[in-house]
């Protein structure tokens, strides 16, 4: 009993293949695609994408905010940034987080709200990435 697994990118297809289950980043909580789920779409948080064969992590990715399709046989994920946990740099996240605290000090000296709001849902996803770029090279 598997399921479709799609991961899609801005920049490309990253996953398409059989799993028998993934676990999703709701923004709600984790999330377990299986077969004969019930259908829905749902948005995602930044955080970790993990395939499984049986009861057996195969693969994880970070993924940076999205949303997800699931039906009965196949689950789309639709992610603003896909990586392999891997793949993630610690230095990068390092300086992305910080570039984003100077962005939003910058909106809060200008009193721009909406700009901070977007900015706390960016600021969250850094600190999940660097997190987990921390925790891979350990």
């Amino acid at each position: 009993m598997s399921i479709q697994l799609e991961i899609v990118s801005p920049e490309k297809v990253v996953v398409s293949q059989q799993v028998d289950m993934a676990v999703l980043p709701g923004l709600e909580g984790d999330i377990a695609a299986m077969e004969g789920h019930v259908p829905m779409i749902f948005l995602l948080r930044g955080g970790v994408i993990h395939l499984y064969e049986g009861n057996k992590i195969t693969d994880s990715f970070f993924v940076e905010s999205g949303f997800a399709e699931m039906k009965e046989t196949q689950c789309t994920v639709l992610a603003k940034e896909v990586k392999k946990l891997d793949e993630l740099s610690e230095e990068v996240a390092t300086k992305r987080l910080a570039d984003l605290e100077a962005s939003f000090q910058e909106a809060a000296k200008g009193n721009d709200a909406e700009k901070q709001r977007e900015l706390t849902d960016e600021i969250q996803n850094a600190r999940v990435m660097l997190e987990l770029a921390t925790s891979v090279k350990k």
